[in-house]
């Protein structure tokens, strides 16, 4: 066993030396019983009446202790190269099962783009210049500050002119002029951009202050949406209720790994059976799943539920059409307000009971929002990071924008809407890929007011794969950028006010959702790469470190348990900058990829325990025994996962990421010849988690 990292520390214990046992040549090990004090090393010299023989053996016994101690720390120092090289190993065998089972980017026709080629370019110039700098430097040109180099350069001049017979070498007058088209055309301009993604950098920080702020004012005070009436007592017979008809939707594609926790949830909800129906909105194209989710509905049919299932034979519009198609049933007039949960989701029975009353003698409220918890938040790193990003978003932003301007993104599920407010917006709209955050938008502009309840959680799931998280995240961000291009005339000619009109069009859309990748990848990605190569144009120290730190712990509050894991997930939302900032070119500008809508993976990681309480409580909800044919379905189900769990499994290498990787650690070796300390650590490190992410490590399993 390898020993501990601390081999350097000072040893603070006294007493006999170390004891060693050899049993063989090839294998020996020691075993430190304890170290000696410093007096076993001096020599009794002032000892008069010990003996030269007596001296001499009290010497040599000295002699020998240091032997061994040293021993012992050259035995530990190999330890802890050992654990280095056998992690740095690990990693090596890791990186090369990636590369020789993955399959890249550049095996679909999609991943051949030109953000791509862009990135190579640059990858290939940082290392020409890299070679070009280190031969430099053997030269002799050290720049410690990029104001010294005019110096050097005036310098070298003054003494080729005072001495005529000096001349400069090739390389030398190469680099000279190489220097001066540096400082005159090519660091300024540099210095310009990397200047307003400082500028731009700051307000999205201020906004990120100002919303921490927001959210501790509203803890201070215990701010809170009021509702009219409480909670709801069904068993108290109270006939005066507020029962209002609900309608609840469960739209669908493909999910046969959560339908069954899915429908099992929704048809355990508290409320009167009569005043509320269930709809099973299925856009599966696979028969099977099909099948598979028809008996489920069959089945609680059975048991009293008011249920059905509706299957759409042509999928249009995807999560919006499936929707609207619901809405355009004739008996959904008949109910005044309709719940909408994901497959993955699991409302509690009381969910109704503790959304539904703020509705009552509030015409104005149009929607009211849930938050999230997630069953596998500590499933890997990538689940753990998106629990960070996700806590703060519902627990500062929508929390604080619900409080105080009654808006916000709607999450397009665990939430219950106003059919009225629906219909008079518009209803759904296929013409992007975000239909949730469409139809909050268009309902603030008719003046709809919209509720978070941060105290009512709905628990779902989180991708653990980095393929499915990366899938999502491009939906996500190229969604709203087609959606501010539709809204922008619409938001212009409303009649809201002018501060609302500011809210939607400069902080909701272009400082959340434009500016933000923008400034992350352009100035962590890119700028601070070129800094290195360019040294006259500068990045300050706190851009580069101090306000990201401050800002990843602002981020990291709501989700405390979570603070060993604050850098890797400053790294991490740099590294995702690059999915962020190509969907959201790719939105703003119509590219064909805006439009790709992929239903997020799940992995029904939630199925077995969540109800687990809930199947206790009502026996009779349990699975029941199902038709021969469903039987089948389902023994053949299995089957098949267990012949796909055989097979090896690939994992995709992402390409822009491998790249921009080999880009930031080419820069942070340029940094080194400048001295530039700071750099080059966040350069390292950063270009470890792009390669960490390329290679789908990031979505491993942890302890």
């Amino acid at each position: 066993m390898a020993p501990s990292f601390n081999w350097w520390a000072k040893e603070t214990h006294r007493g006999t030396p170390v004891v060693v046992k050899m049993e063989n040549p090839n294998n020996w090990s020691m075993v430190e019983l304890e170290g000696p004090s410093e007096d076993d090393f001096l020599l009794p010299n002032d000892d008069v009446s010990m003996s030269p023989y007596k001296r001499e053996k009290v010497r040599n016994k000295n002699a020998k202790q240091l032997t061994w101690v040293l021993l012992l720390k050259a035995h530990k120092a190999a330890g802890c190269l050992t654990s280095i090289a056998s992690a740095l190993l690990s990693l090596g065998a890791a990186v090369r099962r990636r590369i020789a089972s993955g399959r890249t980017d550049s095996d679909n026709p999609a991943g051949k783009n030109r953000f791509y080629t862009c990135i190579k370019i640059f990858l290939w110039l940082s290392v020409i210049l890299l070679g070009f700098e280190i031969a430099a430097y053997f030269k002799g040109w050290h720049f410690s500050a990029p104001d010294l180099q005019l110096q050097y350069l005036y310098s070298l001049d003054f003494h080729t002119f005072a001495n005529p017979l000096a001349v400069k070498s090739v390389f030398d007058s190469f680099y000279s002029k190489w220097v001066l088209i540096r400082v005159e055309y090519l660091a300024p301009p540099l210095q310009f951009l990397a200047n307003a993604c400082i500028v731009l950098f700051l307000i999205q920080s201020v906004d990120r202050l100002v919303l921490c702020l927001g959210c501790f004012w509203i803890k201070i005070k215990k701010i809170k949406p009021v509702a009219k009436q409480g909670p709801l007592d069904l068993e108290s017979g109270d006939a005066s209720g507020y029962y209002p008809m609900v309608l609840v939707q469960i739209p669908m594609c493909n999910e046969k790994e959560v339908y069954q926790q899915s429908i099992a949830a929704v048809c355990c909800l508290e409320w009167p059976k009569s005043r509320f129906l269930i709809q099973i909105l299925d856009d599966s194209d696979d028969p099977t799943t099909q099948t598979l989710i028809k008996e489920e509905v069959h089945k609680w049919q059975k048991e009293g539920a008011n249920i059905i299932y509706r299957h759409r034979v042509i999928r249009e519009g995807y999560k919006a059409g499936n929707l609207k198609s619901a809405m355009n049933c004739s008996y959904v007039q008949d109910y005044e307000f309709v719940a909408i949960f994901d497959a993955d989701f699991q409302p509690t029975p009381d969910f109704l009971k503790r959304t539904v009353p703020y509705f009552k003698d509030n015409e104005d409220l149009g929607l009211v929002q849930a938050r999230w918890s997630f069953v596998n938040k500590d499933e890997n790193l990538l689940t753990r990071l998106q629990h960070i990003n996700l806590a703060f978003h519902f627990e500062v932003e929508q929390q604080v924008n619900g409080i105080f301007l009654n808006f916000f993104g709607f999450n397009g599920t665990a939430g219950v809407w106003r059919i009225k407010a629906l219909e008079e917006s518009g209803g759904w709209l296929e013409r992007t890929t975000v239909e949730d955050m469409d139809i909050a938008v268009r309902a603030h502009l008719h003046g709809w007011k919209f509720v978070f309840l941060n105290d009512v959680e709905c628990q779902c799931e989180l991708p653990e794969s980095y393929e499915a998280y990366r899938k999502q995240q491009h939906r996500w961000h190229s969604g709203p950028m087609q959606l501010f291009r539709l809204c922008l005339p619409a938001i212009i000619k409303s009649k809201i006010s002018i501060w609302k009109k500011g809210n939607l069009i400069f902080l909701f859309f272009l400082l959340r959702k434009l500016i933000l990748p923008f400034y992350s990848f352009t100035l962590f990605c890119i700028i601070l790469p070129m800094t290195m190569f360019i040294p006259e144009a500068t990045l300050p120290s706190w851009v580069v470190c101090y306000i990201p730190a401050t800002m990843s712990f602002l981020n990291i509050l709501p989700a405390p348990k979570s603070f060993p894991f604050i850098v890797p997930y400053l790294l991490f939302e740099n590294t995702m900058s690059v999915t962020k900032f190509n969907a959201m070119v790719s939105g703003l500008f119509q590219l064909g990829s805006a439009y790709e809508w992929v239903v997020t993976k799940k992995s029904g990681r939630s199925s077995e325990g969540d109800l687990a309480s809930l199947v206790e409580e009502k026996p009779k909800h349990q699975r029941g025994v199902s038709v021969p044919d469903l039987e089948e379905l389902r023994e053949e189900i299995k089957e098949k996962e267990k012949k796909a769990s055989k097979k090896k499994k690939h994992n995709r290498i992402y390409t822009k990421e491998l790249a921009l990787a080999f880009l930031l650690l080419t820069a942070s070796v340029r940094s080194l010849l400048s001295a530039q300390g700071i750099h080059f650590y966040f350069l390292l490190f950063q270009g470890i988690s792009f390669l960490l992410v390329g290679l789908d490590l990031i979505g491993e399993q942890v302890d």
